[in-house]
């Protein structure tokens, strides 16, 4: 998303479409142009079981719970992460809240209005710094025949202005989006390089990185991304068309949004009212289609980052939002069984593309 003067921040009728094609076109509608300060948390919310989240960044679940990556430099990735995409900044930090509460303490987060709520949380929570793994995204470069110089010095600038917003020295992960060009990526690509020599960041990835995308960035790299972040649902089969044996051959995790699908909103309609995914989430004590779907997703060996509710880019609700995130946490306790996983691995509907929201220079991409 690109930052223009005079931003609005979205409204709460924001929809699922909206967003994504603020996020393609550069809309400032989803951006703020200065930080905004969210309001604490009006009151702490009581999630079943008598646990209790709330402001105070006190976790009702260990944190030790959730499992880790071994990344290069020693860097410990969470599996499971809060993806607060869509979310104004004052659901942004009310999420974050609650998802610390709830001892999930990876958050994922865009640049501008999510990052403001994460950074709002931050300073209401100077000691939660070191409990927390940061990970955010390099802004699409989005100017058409741009010199890979000027997509470098917007890179190196967005880094150095996300630090300050978060008042923080360094995140836990920079992640890089494609762009149809290849020397465009691979100029960016050396800038999350340097901000990783430069203490700016712990660890890089890319996000929605088709396999020509992968291999222009392999072909110049001195440091191998760590993560490829893409779609991944039920539906789209266990490979996700090739590109998570492809990138996993080259040393690079799947990290996936989307277990329930993004658009159109046919598409998690049809797996959270799959019948399949009811009656395996009836046999496992009531879990829920979109409890089942995560479940596949991780059983599968991928991490996933996961919105609290399916009320997309919306945690306006406390108690909804705290539920969501408890209960997908959770999900990190039981396990499917065999027969069920091959029942989930033989769905072929929806079919969908892994990197949906890539740039034009990748099939498939969305908005072109």
């Amino acid at each position: 998303i690109s930052r223009l003067p005079a931003a609005a921040p979205a409204s709460a009728s924001t929809t699922r479409d909206d967003f994504f094609r603020a996020i393609l076109s550069g809309s400032a509608a989803l951006v703020s142009s200065s930080l905004i300060d969210p309001p604490e948390p009006a009151s702490a919310v009581d999630l079943p079981g008598g646990r209790r989240a709330g402001p105070g960044g006190r976790s009702s679940v260990p944190s030790g719970k959730i499992p880790t990556w071994a990344l290069r430099n020693g860097v410990d990735f969470p599996i499971l992460a809060l993806n607060t995409a869509g979310m104004s900044a004052a659901d942004s930090r009310k999420a974050t809240d609650l998802a610390v509460s709830c001892g999930l303490t990876h958050i994922d987060f865009h640049p501008g209005i999510e990052r403001d709520g994460v950074a709002s949380y931050l300073r209401s929570n100077p000691g939660m710094r070191e409990q927390l793994f940061l990970n955010t995204k390099i802004r699409k470069f989005g100017t058409p025949g741009g010199s890979p110089e000027e997509a470098a010095k917007k890179a190196r600038d967005q880094i150095d202005e996300d630090l300050a917003v978060l008042g923080v020295d360094s995140v836990d992960m920079l992640m890089l989006r494609d762009d149809p060009e290849r020397r465009v990526m691979q100029a960016q690509w050396k800038v999350l390089e340097d901000a990783l020599a430069e203490g700016k960041t712990r660890s890089v990835g890319l996000v929605n990185y088709c396999q020509g995308s992968l291999d222009a960035i392999l072909e110049t790299c001195t440091i191998k991304p760590s993560v490829n972040y893409i779609m991944a649902h039920v539906g789209m089969g266990r490979d996700l068309k090739g590109l998570k044996s492809y990138s996993e051959k080259r040393g690079i995790k799947i990290f996936s949004y989307g277990q329930t699908g993004e658009l159109p909103e046919s598409v998690p309609r049809e797996i959270l009212e799959s019948p399949l995914l009811g009656r395996i989430g009836k046999a496992h004590g009531g879990r829920t289609a979109g409890e089942v779907a995560l479940r596949w997703v991780l059983q599968n060996g991928m991490g996933a980052s996961v919105r609290p509710t399916s009320d997309f880019g919306k945690c306006s609700d406390g108690e909804s939002c705290g539920v969501g995130i408890r209960r997908q946490v959770e999900c990190l306790g039981w396990t499917l069984t065999k027969g069920e996983m091959a029942e989930l691995d033989a769905m072929t509907s929806p079919d969908d593309n892994p990197t949906l929201f890539s740039s034009s220079g990748c099939p498939g991409a969305y908005g072109t």
